[in-house]
């Protein structure tokens, strides 16, 4: 029997629960082609609900903006920007793209936005020939008297490559707590610019300010990077707004992991980028709390080619997850969002002091934003082992390196991990205090195997089956009084999906 004749069958006479009905007739749809993928779509469904969610980069986006994404918008090429496209029949496409646009401006505050990235790492490639075209293509060709680079001869046109790629940008050390697509050697970023970084103190872990204008005034960067994927203060961006200035970098702010932050208003005034970068650059699913997806904010100086990430960057943009961006900024904008963006704030603090508590080396000692950071090596494990014994017992998070990391960016010395997903879910305090005990209890019970040699294995591990069984019980527990997607009844799918 079809799952969604065998779901109206057993629901029959009784009110209709419009989100199971809707997540039952998608996979009926689906299974339909490939039983195995329904399979899977609904077994995640049931993983996410058996661990807690800790990862930083990862939330729970609504079912609003899970259907703005499944639907027919995805067959429609619209290249170009409103009103400017290179296909016909993109109206409907412009309109989206146009309200997506005005709530962003309007939830950041922002003088422009652009909604077409499909990620974080696109939205900083957007960015960065945006402002290496305005401020190095656009004088050169001004000087050429040019207005098509089509119409530039060979020579000139290698005399504009070779300035292009002959810039520098100053960012954040990846592993002081940057981001790969901030100057990393492995990254096309640290390919394309002449990358320099500065770095956090290693007694504090944090960022010196003078130190930061030190290398600023050496370095002379055409972009001036700022913005972490693993860092737990918050930054005062008018004092870098100053160093910038003095030497004439433009300000550029990745607020990924904090953008939710800022637009539910738990992070403001000076330590809100959007009052003071030239150019702003997001994904739209962490803190934020939408679709996976990109996002510019700019000043009206950037917004002509920012607006030309197609064809200079991207090809063709995501209809359906623009219209899904929509639909999250509208959600953002509203005092559920902005009750929810503290308590995220006031969760990780939590759930950081119940680990100093606890004994375990929290980096700065806590945390202004979403993001904890535990280094482990005093524990004698490493990330990787933390990071799976974790898993093993209930929860998932990621092993990270720590500033000055002795055991380098695969193993790890350390972890990081988000309050985010678990506010979604409306944990609080008792929640936290909970979550820090058990993960405290995991990483005192792990022993590293020992290889042929005798040293201790940096990936392998034995974990106490007692141990382990009675922390996944307590995880349980928690999750049951915190239920992912309630509406959604897991128990029918097993049913149907195996007859």
């Amino acid at each position: 029997m079809e799952i969604l004749r065998k779901y109206l069958a057993e629901t029959a006479g009784q009110e209709l629960n419009t989100e199971m009905l809707t997540f039952t007739a998608n996979v009926d749809a689906v299974a339909k082609k490939s039983p195995a993928i329904a399979r899977a779509i609904v077994k995640e469904l049931v993983d996410q609900r058996s661990y807690v969610k800790l990862i930083a980069s990862e939330n729970y986006c609504s079912p609003a903006v899970q259907s703005a994404m499944g639907n027919l918008l995805t067959d429609k090429y619209a290249e170009g920007y409103v009103g400017n496209r290179f296909y016909a029949g993109c109206d409907n496409v412009d309109d989206i793209e146009a309200l997506a646009c005005e709530e962003a401006r309007k939830l950041f505050g922002a003088e422009h936005a652009y909604v077409q990235p499909h990620s974080g790492a696109d939205a900083n490639m957007v960015a960065f020939w945006a402002i290496l075209r305005k401020k190095v293509q656009a004088p050169i060709m001004e000087r050429l008297g040019q207005t098509n680079l089509l119409n530039l001869s060979n020579e000139e046109w290698e005399e504009i490559r070779i300035a292009l790629g002959n810039q520098k940008m100053l960012g954040m050390d990846l592993f002081c707590g940057g981001h790969l697509t901030h100057g990393y050697r492995h990254n096309v970023s640290g390919q394309m610019f002449d990358a320099h970084y500065y770095y956090v103190d290693k007694e504090t872990g944090m960022l010196d300010y003078e130190n930061i204008r030190k290398r600023l005034h050496e370095v002379k960067p055409l972009i001036f990077l700022v913005g972490f994927s693993a860092y737990t203060r918050n930054i005062d961006y008018s004092i870098l707004r100053q160093y910038a200035d003095e030497v004439g970098a433009v300000m550029m702010v990745d607020m990924a992991h904090f953008a939710g932050l800022i637009a539910g208003g738990a992070l403001s005034g000076k330590y809100n980028p959007v009052s003071y970068a030239d150019v702003v650059t997001s994904t739209t699913h962490k803190t934020l709390r939408g679709p996976r997806g990109g996002l510019v904010l700019c000043t009206e100086e950037y917004a002509e080619y920012v607006d030309k990430g197609c064809p200079h960057v991207i090809g063709g943009p995501l209809p359906h997850v623009m219209a899904a961006k929509a639909i999250a900024f509208k959600e953002a904008g509203t005092d559920e969002f902005k009750t929810y963006a503290h308590k995220i704030i006031e969760n990780s603090q939590h759930l950081a002091a119940a680990l100093v508590d606890k004994g375990l080396d929290v980096q700065t000692g806590g945390t202004d934003n979403h993001i904890v950071l535990v280094s482990v090596h005093g524990l004698g494990i490493t990330g990787k082992q933390a990071e799976f014994a974790l898993r093993d017992c209930g929860i998932t998070l990621n092993r990270n390196a720590m500033p000055y990391d002795p055991l380098g960016p695969w193993y790890t010395a350390g972890l990081r991990f988000g309050t985010a997903a678990v506010t979604t879910l409306g944990m609080g305090k008792a929640e936290m205090e909970e979550i820090a005990d058990i993960m405290a209890t995991v990483l005192r019970g792990i022993t590293p195997k020992l290889t042929k040699s005798g040293a201790k294995s940096k990936a392998n591990y034995v974990l106490g089956e007692a141990m382990q069984a009675a922390c996944l019980g307590r995880v349980k527990a928690v999750l049951d009084r915190f239920v992912l997607y309630p509406a959604i009844d897991v128990e029918f799918f097993a049913r149907a999906l195996e007859e």
